[in-house]
């Protein structure tokens, strides 16, 4: 391992993030979910969305970016299908009520979809997805985000790279759980890239003038490509309409963007949709029919003689390791951790 990273256990960032958020005026339910879904993306190995990005929600705590007592109303009620005004909460707790509610209008309708205005970045799509497939549900959850992709030769924000994640049950080791944004990468492998001093590929963002670049703070500050060219462009253009204009929320540039725009409510707008598959099949028949789906895709031979894998099975195996020996973080992120714990005076034992 590289000898700048240093490995935190999961439990020590968990209860110290918890702490942070408490003492900066949020609840403690809402502190402790918040801290462990940030942990569970960063166990996953989707540093991205980990706990790398635990200041950058401080600091919008702080500012008074985030609404940390929101009056959140269901303003429309379509039978299985609702929409929620978040009040500016935060997307990990909106993100949480809707999706128990999608889910519990699944319960009854089969299938159920909620969809989410006036909220704040909600983190890895697939913490929602998975509270379905917990449930023996389909599980998909998406959100819309300020513009920050380009289209190929363009130079100039065309879309944001709205991520979706697909979680299906297998009842086997792991769910099949589909977890993507629709650039090449999102902004956070940027951050990481930042933090740890390294290069990005040439195909991951352009600078300012459209010009592809290797160096991931002009990428950061310049506009990322999207996933397959005009194809992921146009799911991206999907994803906003649904989201942001079919709910009268944000779309395009009413959106803000939480790093560049610290101190202003995101107004970003998400969708959960639960599907209740027992409406289908059994589980035992699901298990036997995704794992004969699962062996399929192993027995095809690859250059390298490793076999092939489903979505979900890295992040599963990631998880077991990083549980065991705990959460990599470079030297960088570990000092603003520690600077943290010392302007709130919280011990942070690492």
């Amino acid at each position: 391992m590289n000898k700048q990273m240093q490995r935190i256990p999961a439990q020590t960032l968990s209860s110290f993030i918890r702490r942070l958020y408490e003492e900066a005026g949020m609840s403690p339910e809402d502190a402790a979910y918040h801290a462990d879904a940030l942990v569970i993306a960063s166990l996953r190995g989707v540093d991205s969305h980990g706990v790398m990005r635990t200041s950058a929600y401080l600091k919008r705590i702080e500012n008074g970016a985030i609404n940390l007592h929101p009056q959140m109303r269901y303003e429309k009620d379509a039978c299985a299908l609702q929409v929620l005004d978040a009040d500016g909460a935060s997307g990990y707790i909106a993100g949480r009520d809707a999706m128990q509610k999608a889910i519990e209008l699944a319960e009854t309708y089969s299938l159920g979809m909620v969809l989410v205005k006036n909220s704040n970045h909600f983190g890895a799509a697939a913490l929602y997805a998975d509270m379905a497939v917990r449930k023996g549900m389909l599980g998909f959850s998406t959100t819309n985000v300020k513009p920050g992709m380009t289209a190929p030769g363009a130079a100039g924000n065309v879309a944001g790279n709205n991520p979706f994640a697909v979680g299906i049950p297998t009842y086997c080791d792991f769910p099949f759980m589909l977890d993507m944004a629709l650039s090449v990468v999102a902004g956070g492998k940027l951050k990481m890239a930042i933090a740890k001093g390294e290069k990005i590929p040439m195909d991951w963002a352009t600078d300012k003038d459209g010009n592809p670049t290797d160096d991931p703070q002009a990428g950061f500050d310049g506009y990322f490509l999207p996933l397959g060219g005009f194809k992921g462009l146009g799911m991206a253009y999907a994803i906003d309409i649904l989201c942001g204009v079919m709910t009268g929320g944000a779309f395009q540039n009413h959106i803000k963007n939480m790093f560049k725009d610290p101190a202003d409510p995101s107004r970003t707008c998400h969708m959960f949709l639960a599907v209740d598959l027992k409406r289908l099949m059994g589980e035992e028949e699901i298990r036997n029919r995704m794992t004969e789906y699962r062996d399929y895709i192993r027995s095809i031979p690859t250059v390298s003689g490793k076999p092939l894998i489903l979505p979900g099975e890295l992040e599963e195996a990631c998880r077991k390791e990083r549980e065991r020996d705990g959460i990599p973080m470079p030297d960088a992120l570990v000092k603003e951790f520690l600077e943290m714990a010392d302007r709130y005076q919280i011990p942070l034992d690492i």
